[in-house]
């Protein structure tokens, strides 16, 4: 039995995919093959959530999407604590990781 790879999608990366157009993320998500075992949290998600911002291109049916294909973790269970709250610091810190600039927009 082959075993699958696994890949633990960061809130960077859920961000990334579900407010801007980037091939390689979105054929990561929506063109899952059963070779990948696609893993996260709820807190990844949340955090990533909290990122998104009035004037970006949020698109539901993407987190629709990630749903069905990722594997959601608690993030209590797996890890023993309670979910971090997202300060704006941090919220800072994940739009550039994922958008890349200064104020987290794509240069």
């Amino acid at each position: 039995m082959e075993s699958r790879q696994t890949l633990m999608l960061k809130p960077e990366l859920i961000l990334r995919y579900l407010i801007s157009e980037d091939d390689k993320t979105d054929t990561l998500i929506m063109c899952n093959t059963s070779d990948i075992n696609l893993i996260t949290t709820d807190q990844n998600i949340y955090q990533a959530l909290c990122c998104i911002n009035k004037e970006d291109n949020f698109n539901l049916n993407k987190l629709k999407k990630l749903f069905e294909v990722a594997d959601v973790h608690s993030f209590k269970e797996k890890f023993g604590k309670e979910k971090i709250i997202v300060t704006d610091k941090r919220v800072e810190e994940l739009r550039k990781l994922a958008l890349g600039g200064e104020n987290g927009t794509k240069d």
